[in-house]
């Protein structure tokens, strides 16, 4: 199904859901309905998974905790740009151990899903911000016990990547990132790159939690 956009000021966010219960999938279907920034929403299914992604048809996909590991072999199959992935799922996040593994650009629970907390969630989502619900950052961080010894190679970082790091585990967008550090944007995307690279995370919500398991922030 596809909602066109009527009004000119909306933001023009294309949003596809991949959440197989039918009724969670229309309640979340009509909450985006009531968002002025999005102008269409689309269902998707495992079937087409990667047809759809190559059709680049959305700026941000919902897709439920059951069915996220499907993202895992979809890139394997899928060379181009991802759109931004929000992961709605239950509490506490069963899947919280594979955050690192798997593509993820923000979290929804479904006890915090309201319409405010939606359209917040793809708001700071679409800044590059990562919006996570308290509850899992608490269970993140209480399993982020600093690596043993003997463990994986120790991940060195400049001073500037130490502070770039923090302020990624704040949520901070690339621009607040730049602003907070007092350099361009250009040179923040750079650090943040880095620390990617260090960390061998394919995404920013990958290096955080890599970042709290090993003890760096």
């Amino acid at each position: 199904m596809t909602k066109e956009a009527s009004e000119s000021h909306k933001q023009d966010i294309s949003v596809a859901l991949l959440i197989e219960n039918e009724v969670l999938a229309k309640g979340l279907e009509a909450l985006l309905c009531d968002l002025d920034r999005v102008s269409s929403i689309r269902l998707w299914d495992r079937e087409t998974l990667v047809e759809s992604l190559a059709s680049q048809e959305c700026d941000i996909l919902i897709i439920a905790a059951e069915q996220w590991s499907l993202l895992d072999g979809a890139q394997k199959d899928f060379s181009r740009r991802m759109p931004r992935i929000l992961v709605l799922g239950d509490d506490p996040f069963h899947e919280a151990d594979d955050l690192s593994s798997l593509p993820s650009d923000g979290f929804l629970t479904m006890s915090g899903l309201s319409r405010p907390s939606l359209d917040d969630a793809l708001q700071r989502v679409t800044k590059g911000e990562i919006p996570i619900p308290a509850q899992l950052a608490r269970h993140l961080l209480s399993g982020s016990a600093p690596a043993a010894a003997g463990g994986a190679r120790p991940v060195r970082l400049t001073s500037r990547e130490h502070e770039t790091l923090a302020l990624l585990a704040h949520g901070l967008s690339n621009k607040q990132v730049a602003r907070s550090l007092g350099i361009s944007t250009h040179g923040a995307k750079r650090l943040v790159g880095a620390v990617l690279l260090k960390l061998g995370s394919p995404n920013r919500t990958a290096a955080v939690v890599t970042a709290m398991k090993t003890g760096l922030v």
